[in-house]
């Protein structure tokens, strides 16, 4: 598990309830996913900053973001290497690698080995964990 950070945002679950829709709060506080193809970002071309439905932490810029054809949106890299944590995942019978905010804990997605270079990485987001900010111009 990565170091946590020490400017960690707190919040009761009915404040997170009170901020998130139903499904921000599904996949972000509860772990969940959304289904394949189904959000507004997996199909995303457009320049800009990819930031945390939770607390507006910058994560992934569009310049890292690649078609996987998974039906979510994928990265090689995030925008710093301490915007988020990562940990080991068993869930489903599964070994994964979580990926999560460093900031407020929302729940990202997860990270595979099978990406392109430079990292060799594919870090495999749900859109309802992520707001966009489109670049202006």
């Amino acid at each position: 598990m990565t170091e946590k950070t020490a400017d960690k945002i707190r919040k009761t679950d009915e404040e997170w309830r009170k901020q998130l829709t139903d499904l921000e709060y599904k996949v972000a506080r509860k772990h969940g996913t959304e289904r394949a193809f189904s959000g507004p970002y997996w199909d995303q071309h457009a320049k800009g900053m990819y930031r945390c439905v939770g607390c507006g932490q910058e994560l992934f810029s569009s310049e890292h973001k690649f078609d996987s054809g998974t039906g979510w949106p994928s990265y090689w890299q995030p925008t710093r290497p301490d915007a988020v944590e990562t940990e080991d995942d068993s869930s489903f019978l599964m070994r994964r690698t979580e990926v999560h905010c460093s900031r407020c804990d929302a729940h990202l997605g997860h990270v595979f080995d099978d990406g392109p270079q430079p990292t060799g990485l594919r870090y495999c987001i749900n859109s309802a964990s992520l707001k966009f900010d489109q670049e202006k111009g």
